[in-house]
């Protein structure tokens, strides 16, 4: 009889298996304890009650993890005292915007344990690796060049200030929404190749083929309104004359040697596109137009005719365009996927010509500027007034409205930062003083 009960003792225990509860479910269990107490939380989830006190001491820990994290297992921190400082100084520097790599980590590591007199410390790559684990650190792709900000730091208050004159100037004049514009130059080129594409596993070399002209550079001049309405796209080609095509309706073409916007072409946008706003063709409503800092925007002869129209010109303070530029903010990316697709459509179906040495042409300046005029026209009004609502510029987002989506995508077009350059504000230094 003594050896059956044994036998099923050693049975029952042998069956008896350990179970690796997730985060979630201990974070429920606490829950629950607080309610109704220990020994009943260990009833309500059958564990033993030991289990639940030991959770909520970890209560915190529970709370910074993942929701499948299954235990806190791996090696404690050596020199807890030295990972607490530099994972202060690690996020100091991300929310500057620097980049951090792993090298990074282990030179400052090492210079700052000698400030702290820690010996046989010696900052190696398993010593990073699990430095990054510990504090939750991963290596991420870049999503975005976020621009410098302003030297001072006081950018919060250049984004305050810049937003309480757009609010004041609205109302004082009551302008509304139709008459809020916003315009920036978009510099794009001829070949917008992607910087992925599907390919066999195992292959050597990916090439993506294109016509050439991934370099050869234009200019698009967008504008739209807070109301969700949009200005017709004005396009300046890097030419001596206006191409001999046949263009489709609905889109301003200009030529000049550079390619891009000078002062001339300025004030071509405003006789000829910034006139078409509702009204604008008498000038007899108040308005505002918002710009980024570039010179071409900022002369006195700019200035002037801007005023001849009944408008004020609000500069946004050098480098917060990221932050203040409608167009910047939620537009002119989803634009540029648009155009992106309309490229790789043509790539892969359109007709094409061929030099005499075989060399693919490239796209007419009539088809691009047809791209440009459908990208423009499928960007939705919900879009336009969401980035205006994101800017600060009007106070209330639309309900309801569809917006154009392009989390999926990278920006095309980027160029070298010579010809990057020129399209930089000329005044990244200069604080908003009001109007002009």
């Amino acid at each position: 009889m003594c050896v059956m009960q044994d036998i099923v003792v050693l049975t029952t225990l042998k069956m008896a298996k350990r179970h690796a509860y997730e985060a979630q479910f201990k974070l429920k269990a606490i829950s629950y304890v607080e309610e109704h107490g220990n020994r009943a939380a260990a009833r309500e989830f059958k564990i033993n009650e030991s289990m639940v006190r030991k959770w909520r001491k970890l209560e915190n820990k529970l709370r910074q993890v993942k929701k499948t994290q299954l235990s806190f297992r791996g090696h404690k921190a050596r020199w807890p005292e030295l990972e607490e400082r530099f994972e202060r100084w690690i996020i100091e520097q991300r929310t500057s915007g620097r980049s951090i790599s792993t090298v990074t980590i282990r030179l400052k590591a090492v210079s700052l344990a000698e400030e702290m007199n820690i010996e046989h410390f010696q900052g190696g790559p398993s010593w990073c690796f699990r430095f990054m684990k510990r504090c939750h650190f991963s290596i991420r792709t870049r999503t975005t060049v976020a621009q410098q900000l302003p030297a001072d730091y006081r950018y919060k208050e250049k984004l305050a200030i810049f937003r309480s004159y757009c609010s004041k100037h609205i109302g004082d004049k009551n302008i509304q929404p139709s008459h809020i514009t916003n315009m920036d130059e978009v510099p794009l080129t001829f070949d917008i190749p992607v910087s992925h594409t599907v390919e066999k596993k195992g292959t050597s070399t990916v090439a993506i083929r294109t016509t050439g002209y991934e370099k050869s550079s234009f200019t698009v001049v967008l504008g739209c309104h807070a109301n969700g309405q949009k200005l017709p796209p004005m396009v300046i080609f890097k030419r001596k004359t206006l191409p001999k095509e046949k263009f489709p309706a609905g889109i301003i073409i200009k030529a000049n040697e550079k390619g891009w916007m000078d002062e001339e072409m300025m004030k071509e946008w405003l006789r000829e596109v910034y006139v078409r706003r509702p009204g604008g063709f008498f000038h007899a409503s108040p308005s505002l137009l918002i710009c980024d800092s570039m010179r071409a925007h900022l002369t006195a002869d700019v200035k002037k005719l801007v005023k001849q129209m009944n408008s004020e010109l609000a500069v946004i303070p050098g480098g917060l365009t990221k932050e203040l530029q409608p167009l910047d903010i939620g537009v002119n990316r989803p634009f540029k996927v648009r155009l992106r697709a309309a490229w790789e459509r043509w790539m892969t179906d359109g007709d094409h010509s061929f030099t005499k040495s075989g060399r693919q042409r490239r796209a007419s300046y009539a088809t691009i500027c047809q791209w440009i005029v459908d990208a423009w026209a499928n960007m939705s009004a919900g879009t336009v007034v969401r980035a205006f609502a994101k800017a600060g510029i009007i106070s209330e987002e639309p309900h309801g409205t569809e917006s154009d989506s392009d989390s999926e995508e990278s920006e095309p077009g980027m160029f070298g930062g010579d010809l990057a350059q020129l399209f930089n504000s000329d005044t990244e230094d200069e604080d908003f003083e009001g109007f002009d």
